[in-house]
């Protein structure tokens, strides 16, 4: 009899407990995201691995293309908190961060948080900012927290930063830092949409915004969950050399004043990891590496600006980039 009521448990508690099933939550993120952002898979799934490998995202590109709507659209298919700050000159860190108020009732101060204290943030034109209102970032996106009045207060998991910009030859911007640039896992060209997908965005954009129309998908803990699962993907010996080999290049080229640090090596690491999530996977291939490097890379070198136009040295990164995948052997 005991043990029947044993098995019995056993067979409740199984019931009770479905599997998680990776691949049918991405395939519905991905879906719901493309009800709004057509023709454009790679740049959803680059946006995706970002997220599952707990890092944080650009979007570069001119204006209209889509920048924010992408952003918005992943907000909203993930059951996460989200703030939108419009960065602009005049806006100032405490904006961003918080700050305390003196409250004359008790005679104490009391903190009150900035947007910067949601699952996503969307730090919209970043680079209309001054660099003194974009360091705010710095903290937050490079250790989960924030410290104000020598007291740190962590901000809510998962995080993630989805910043769009103009490029930096546009009226009224601001570079951004090389610090503030490290701290972007990813940066993405949403690039203009083919004939045919134009078409489908102008129907869908004649009586409705299309964004009023992504579901929640996925919850806080699903998305802990696929981070967690991002980083036991396996990675062999022969694909951790060929990435060391790549970025070894880039330090030794006289091509870059600036090659690619630590922080942009483990980068490509874990986004390749999130990668092979995405495409099905328990573990990575050499064209993980191959193409995530030009997206995760790009924006952290410093070109070697002797002989290239300033206002083409994003291209030239990703052109000496290119060559340097092409000169690097792939492990077999």
């Amino acid at each position: 009899m005991r043990d029947w009521i044993v098995k019995e448990t056993e067979t409740v508690v199984r019931t009770a407990a479905p599997t998680f099933d990776a691949n049918e939550k991405i395939r519905q993120l991905q879906t719901s995201i493309e009800r709004v952002i057509k023709g454009k898979p790679e740049t959803i799934k680059l946006a995706l691995a970002a997220l599952f490998a707990k890092g944080h995202l650009l979007i570069e590109d001119v204006p209209g293309i889509g920048k924010t709507t992408l952003a918005n659209a992943l907000a909203r298919a993930l059951d996460l908190s989200f703030q939108r700050i419009q960065f602009t000159s005049d806006l100032l860190p405490s904006d961003v961060i918080g700050l305390s108020i003196y409250n004359q009732r008790n005679g104490n101060f009391e903190w009150n948080a900035g947007p910067i204290f949601s699952n996503i943030v969307l730090a919209d034109e970043i680079n209309r900012a001054t660099p003194k209102t974009q360091s705010a970032l710095l903290e937050a996106m490079a250790e989960e927290q924030i410290t104000v009045e020598g007291v740190s207060r962590p901000l809510p998991l998962p995080f993630m930063v989805v910043a769009t910009q103009n490029p930096a030859e546009h009226h009224g911007t601001y570079p951004l830092p090389e610090s503030q640039l490290d701290r972007f896992m990813l940066r993405l060209h949403v690039g203009y949409p083919r004939k045919e997908d134009e078409r489908a965005i102008l129907r869908d954009r004649e009586r409705r915004n299309p964004l009023e129309f992504v579901r929640s998908v996925m919850s806080e803990s699903d998305v802990l969950e696929l981070q967690r699962l991002a980083s036991n993907v396996r990675v062999d010996d022969a694909l951790v050399d060929y990435l060391l080999n790549i970025v070894g290049q880039t330090r030794l080229t006289e091509n870059f004043e600036l090659g690619i640090s630590p922080r942009g090596t483990l980068s490509l690491f874990r986004c390749a990891q999130a990668f092979a999530l995405i495409e099905g996977r328990d573990f990575c291939i050499a064209d993980d590496i191959k193409r995530l490097t030009i997206p995760v890379f790009a924006h952290r070198v410093i070109v070697n600006v002797r002989n290239v136009n300033p206002k083409r040295r994003n291209h030239e990164a990703e052109r000496i980039l290119s060559e340097i995948l092409q000169k690097t052997s792939v492990p077999i």
